[in-house]
């Protein structure tokens, strides 16, 4: 008998034919799957017209649910592992799932079906020059939520992170008071669906253009770098500002 796998498997972030052929073939394979919404995951899979037994998990799960899943793990089992939009265990639930059953199931094998990614996505249209960056996940919802935009404009790196359309006005206003107005960011909704829209321009400015519309679906922020001036360089600027006037 072969170890028992667990799939990592993608699934689209909002246009359902962004699947892959090789997703469709594990989740048609698999012995269940594990989900967040076994209704969101429902939906993808009568849309492929695909029927497997449904295991619903998320951050809230009891204890007895991991051990469930784990108990599924015995020799030549196949389980896969989906997230509501994307690719599991980016800012979500599946992380921890991930290293409880390496840890309890030591034998089992982790396999990555590499797919859909908003944070990917939103860098792919954002023109980030460098080859590096700083993902953030979610912001806190209260607290540490202050400390959280202050170490984000501290970072000398291009910023991602995540934010939900109930909080996104918050969101802004406090990128505004951390990173001034006219820094401009990248904001990124409802990526591959009818109303996909990408926003550049400062937070103020960006604020305005979602108040008249309906907030839906999820957002993705980019901030690019902005190097500071070193001190040196201001204090040149205003010795020659000074010398001019």
């Amino acid at each position: 008998m072969s170890n028992p796998k667990l799939f990592i498997v993608a699934t689209p972030i909002g246009n359902l034919k962004d699947i892959t052929l090789r997703a469709l073939e594990t989740l048609r394979e698999a012995d269940a799957i594990l989900c967040e919404d076994t209704r969101v995951t429902r939906k993808l899979l009568a849309h492929y017209n695909i029927s497997k037994p449904l295991i619903s998990y998320h951050q809230h799960s009891p204890e007895r649910t991991y051990q469930k899943i784990a108990a599924l793990l015995g020799p030549g089992r196949q389980l896969a592992l989906v997230s509501d939009a994307g690719t599991p265990g980016i800012a979500d639930p599946g992380a921890h799932l991930v290293n409880y059953l390496r840890r309890e199931v030591p034998e089992i094998n982790i396999v990555p079906i590499p797919g859909p990614s908003a944070l990917t996505a939103a860098l792919s249209v954002a023109g980030i020059m460098q080859n590096q960056f700083c993902f953030l996940g979610w912001p806190p919802h209260k607290k540490g939520r202050k400390t959280f935009f202050e170490h984000l404009a501290a970072i000398d790196m291009p910023v991602v992170f995540y934010e939900s359309p109930h909080r996104i006005t918050k969101t802004l206003d406090a990128l505004e008071q951390v990173l001034g107005k006219e820094r401009e960011i990248v904001l990124v909704r409802e990526l591959t669906k009818i109303h996909e829209e990408i926003l550049l321009g400062g937070a103020a400015d960006i604020k305005k253009q979602l108040i008249t519309e309906k907030q839906r679906g999820e957002f993705v922020l980019v901030i690019p770098f902005k190097p500071r001036k070193r001190r040196t360089e201001s204090i040149k600027q205003a010795q020659t500002s000074n010398s001019n006037s």
